[in-house]
């Protein structure tokens, strides 16, 4: 079996424990249970010299980041709500004020122990999407959850979390 090379894990990080940051915010976002993947993808320039083999040759192209999606179990917490409203308002759309409707995003991953070993800035994240209740089912064994959508405008990897010591 492969090592690791940077310390002595010989596992990977689960992916159960982990915690979202609004910027300049302390504490967490309350009960985030789910979050979709981070995702960038680079299109692909195709192109040929005239004189070349008929091989094409490949340059990136553009670069997108895919939406984010955030799930938590229905609560009291307004702040997916919040930030959900800040694109729409039921007074019709001379009531909606776009200041403010981006954020910044801090995702951190934890391992067993809780200590932070991978994290992730999200940079204007705005919410395109919003479910404030999901389908009611009397018949069903289920927690409430509430989702949110954010399109974003890039990621990147927090260099000042650094892998710690396993102990």
């Amino acid at each position: 079996m492969a090592q690791f090379t940077k310390n002595s894990r010989v596992n990977p990080y689960k992916n159960f424990k982990f915690l979202l940051f609004f910027e300049g915010r302390q504490d967490p976002v309350a009960g985030i249970s789910k979050v979709s993947p981070l995702k960038r993808t680079t299109e692909v320039v195709s192109h040929r010299d005239g004189g070349d083999l008929s091989t094409p040759r490949h340059s990136p192209g553009a670069s997108k980041f895919e939406p984010i999606t955030f799930e938590r179990g229905v609560t009291h917490d307004p702040d997916f709500e919040e930030w959900a409203n800040l694109v729409y308002s039921t007074e019709g759309d001379a009531a909606v004020s776009l200041a403010g409707y981006k954020r910044n995003l801090l995702l951190k991953v934890l391992n067993l122990q809780g200590v932070p070993v991978k994290a992730y800035r999200i940079f204007r994240c705005w919410v395109s999407e919003y479910t404030s209740l999901p389908e009611l089912d009397a018949n069903a064994n289920a927690t409430m959850i509430e989702t949110i959508v954010v399109q974003n405008e890039g990621h990147e990897r927090d260099p000042d979390v650094v892998e710690p010591v396993e102990t």
